[in-house]
């Protein structure tokens, strides 16, 4: 009995071996088959770049079909979520109190939901922060750095018009007017800006990128693949200001784009810097507050998020891996990752779809409390400021009230202008929140005490913005004017911008 058992035990060994041996002569294969398909992809390449950047997005379709499909994606805004769906959405239509927080900056007039990549340009030239060249002069309200991020056309242009050919200089780009560029800005955010054309390789294409990691002694070429999978990303999704042209500190660099990464990467760490230059974008004109702009700190923001702490890449959950017969590659449809939670949340964790989805909006939700709590708070506090000042607050008086708007007003704007910032870091975002509706709350404590020593007890009367509407007449805007001129300059600038672009070959046409 012992020698039969003996035996059929060793029949299981040998066929359990068997099995495992063709088992892994499967995987051998499947991985043969998959590096010899990828081999034959770059073995097979129609066309061979010289150049690092290829503006025009469609030359690449030849070589890279399934990468070009999925980019042209970026051009479909069908994707609905509760936040951040891909469709453009009015956000001070929705939230009115942000035309008051934004008076005196161009962002009062008109601030939309982002759409995907493919639309970038489009978007840009009809917002009505940008100004109507040939129609009114304005134009040149804007310079050439707001072009920065648009497109693959911008590295091209930073090189042609850099001092010397032999060493890449920004400085002659970012001194331009945005309109000057118009004919030459006209491929939409692409291929060229992450990758090098010749090799493939991901490189970010922006030098305040470089700039800014220089800064702090660090280089990004030796950054590992995993983390250029965020950096393609952070070149763009980043807190960033222009140096102003009357800077004495630095001559010559009118606009120069600067990533304020000199002390760290938190809200905190930027505002040190803004105020050791005594930096600002605008001044409030209801509230006189030096105002900090934040413009969209993506990748700072993913840092202090659990994900960003892991060493999940931005493509990681933004562009997820497809597999196509024997071809795994990076679907390059950017977009939220709640579109393909199979693919992208999935991948770690565990639980149902719909679990995971309403895991995100709870989070979503208790920061968005928040935001509303500070934004009515803000809106509040500039209009009361302004009465203090008709009513002979001194500027002793203000200083206060001024530099604890300002620190409100930043977080708060820190916070919002992250896309996606509530679910990449919902914690973070909530701190931030709620330290803007503090500060903001102290100001408007001390405001009360001024009115009050200026012989005025009880509230503070305040003009109706609870429409968007009723938001921009109440700061003085004229609307209508603002898009009429607008309009004009989509029908006869423009054209002649994308007819020159095709002329001189700027664009390629499949």
């Amino acid at each position: 009995m012992e020698k039969k058992l003996k035996k059929w035990q060793g029949w299981v060994l040998f066929g359990g071996t068997m099995i495992a041996v063709f088992l892994l002569g499967l995987i051998v294969s499947s991985l043969m088959e998959r590096r010899a398909e990828v081999v034959s992809v770059f073995n097979n390449k129609r066309t061979e770049f010289t150049d690092s950047i290829i503006a025009q997005n469609e030359r690449f379709k030849a070589d890279y079909p399934r990468e070009y499909e999925t980019w042209s994606m970026t051009e479909d805004t069908s994707f609905v979520s509760k936040y951040n769906s891909s469709q453009e959405v009015d956000v001070l239509e929705a939230r009115p109190e942000m035309v008051v927080l934004w008076a005196g900056y161009a962002f009062s007039r008109h601030y939309n939901t982002p759409r995907g990549h493919k639309h970038a340009l489009e978007d840009m030239r009809k917002i009505l922060r940008t100004g109507n060249p040939g129609i009114d002069g304005d134009g040149d309200m804007q310079p050439a750095t707001c072009w920065t991020c648009k497109g693959p056309d911008v590295p091209r242009m930073m090189r042609e018009l850099s001092a010397s050919k032999s060493v890449f200089d920004p400085a002659n780009f970012y001194a331009k007017k945005w309109s000057e560029l118009g004919a030459e800005e006209v491929n939409t955010i692409g291929c060229s800006d992450c990758h090098d054309a010749r090799t493939m390789d991901l490189r970010p294409a922006r030098p305040a990128l470089y700039e800014a990691w220089a800064q702090v002694g660090k280089d990004v070429r030796k950054a590992s693949h995993q983390e250029m999978r965020s950096l393609v990303c952070a070149q763009c999704h980043t807190e960033y200001y222009f140096i102003k042209p009357d800077d004495p500190k630095n001559p010559g660099k009118a606009n120069y784009l600067v990533f304020p990464q000199h002390y760290g990467m938190t809200c905190e760490d930027a505002e040190k810097w803004f105020d050791e230059i005594d930096f600002y974008d605008y001044i409030h004109p209801l509230s006189g507050t030096k105002i900090l702009k934040a413009q969209h700190p993506g990748y700072e923001i993913a840092l202090q998020g659990i994900h960003g702490q892991r060493g999940v890449s931005c493509a990681d959950c933004h562009m997820p891996y497809k597999q196509e017969g024997g071809v795994k590659y990076t679907d390059h449809h950017i977009m939220s990752p709640l579109a393909n939670i199979d693919r992208t949340c999935q991948t770690c964790h565990r639980q149902d779809a719909e679990v995971l989805r309403q895991n995100v909006y709870e989070r979503q939700e208790k920061c968005n409390e928040v935001r509303d709590r500070a934004e009515q708070e803000l809106a509040r506090a500039h209009f009361e400021a302004k009465f203090i000042i008709d009513n002979g607050a001194t500027e002793a008086e203000l200083k206060p009230i001024q530099a604890l708007l300002r620190k409100s007003q930043w977080r708060w704007d820190y916070a919002i202008a992250s896309h996606g910032a509530t679910f990449h870091a919902p914690q973070e975002v909530t701190r931030l929140l709620s330290h803007a509706v503090d500060f903001a709350q102290q100001a408007r404590l001390l405001i009360a005490k001024v009115a009050a020593k200026h012989g005025h007890i009880g509230d503070i009367p305040v003009p109706d913005y609870s429409t968007k509407a009723k938001a921009q007449a109440a700061i003085g805007l004229d609307m209508q004017k603002l898009n009429s001129k607008k309009q004009q300059f989509l029908e006869t600038i423009v054209p002649k911008w994308i007819e020159e672009a095709k002329k001189n070959g700027k664009i390629v046409e499949i």
